[in-house]
């Protein structure tokens, strides 16, 4: 058995090379949003022309980047969405509402801190896990069955 996952969330810590890398060997095919700040934010104007609101400038680019999402939610057998400390991941919470509205396999990742406010996007999933490695060992025990030693 074979998983594609779908790593989507924050872009300020390692959280996704920690789960790529624990994973290494499982045959897993990884994707994600563009990661790079900057990229992210600027793809609309950079690609369709300047905006001198800077409402209609992020719009440009949520609109140009929901086009790499989507595919990728969509391929998707598992989505991982991952609320990090220091944002609020507005896009997240879209994210994993668009992954279980597909049916996806949906886990979710964060800190005890966000457990009350996200209450409601942790319903929706399969799993809520607090760590990368415990995602790492819930993809490991899906393709395996094997219990963590």
């Amino acid at each position: 058995m074979t998983l594609n996952v779908y790593l989507s969330g924050e872009i300020h810590t390692d959280w996704r090379e920690q789960i790529t890398e624990g994973a290494q060997g499982l045959g897993i095919t990884f994707n994600s949003p563009v990661t790079d700040h900057a990229a992210s934010d600027d793809c609309g104007v950079a690609i369709l022309g300047a905006e001198p609101d800077k409402f209609w400038h992020d719009r440009k680019g949520a609109q140009v980047n929901a086009i790499r999402t989507r595919k990728g939610i969509e391929k998707a057998d598992v989505v991982v969405v991952r609320f990090g400390e220091q944002y609020k991941q507005w896009n997240a919470a879209f994210d994993a509402g668009y992954a279980a509205a597909l049916g996806k396999s949906l886990i979710i990742l964060h800190g005890p801190d966000h457990a009350h406010a996200l209450k409601e996007v942790d319903a929706a999933a399969l799993a809520v896990a607090s760590e990368p490695g415990q995602v790492v060992q819930i993809l490991r025990y899906v393709l395996t069955g094997k219990l963590p030693a």
